[in-house]
């Protein structure tokens, strides 16, 4: 019986895929979690129910707290307001030198009853702690953080490849817009009610 190339090829891909899927991600070790602390500004990511389709100067500002926990504070623009949610951060295994956190945020922002956890993993970190790319034993999501609002492309694309090589689809990556001044908080009126939430929920 001949079996057309094309069907083997396609055979190949599919197995490859499926051990991708089960491969373990490398994850940063003995990251300082003190020069980690700041603010953070997302160049690219999968795209995610929690945020407008619109956002823009979208980023992520982390402090370390005396019990060794980290507050989250995430922001984004949205048709001239400013939509955020905080939450907490803390490492999944205290006993480990792993970069994999677990982070919480309670939703609705407008009234955060009901708790959701969420795995943050250090995937890569440049050792200025410059530049970083963050994922999910899921491969669901992704992100690509950088210190300043812009990356050079060439970092850019070694962190695209970093991620492929890990099994993300890198095909879903979204570039996030950044402008050269980024909008601070107390700049434009605050989404305080939560709409940008309830939009992103319903897919718009």
């Amino acid at each position: 019986m001949y079996v057309q190339p094309r069907i083997i090829l396609e055979e190949l891909v599919n197995k490859f895929k499926v051990v991708m899927a089960k491969k373990e991600m490398k994850v940063e070790k003995g990251v300082d979690l003190q020069r980690y602390m700041g603010r953070w500004y997302e160049i690219a990511s999968f795209p995610s129910r929690f945020q407008p389709k619109n956002g823009a100067n979208t980023r992520a500002t982390y402090t370390l707290k005396e019990d060794g926990s980290v507050h989250v504070l995430n922001e984004t623009f949205s048709d001239g307001k400013r939509g955020f949610i905080e939450g907490t951060a803390y490492k999944a295994d205290p006993n480990s030198d792993e970069a994999k956190l677990k982070v919480k945020f309670y939703v609705p922002p407008f009234l955060p009853i009901i708790p959701v956890v969420g795995d943050y993993w250090v995937l890569f970190l440049d050792q200025d702690y410059q530049y970083a790319l963050i994922g999910q034993p899921s491969r669901k999501y992704l992100w690509i953080l950088s210190r300043k609002p812009d990356l050079d492309e060439e970092i850019y694309k070694e962190l695209v490849e970093k991620a492929k090589e890990e099994g993300y689809d890198v095909s879903k990556l979204q570039k996030t817009p950044q402008s050269d001044r980024p909008e601070e908080a107390e700049e434009g009126p605050r989404d305080t009610k939560g709409f940008w939430w309830i939009k992103s929920i319903l897919g718009k």
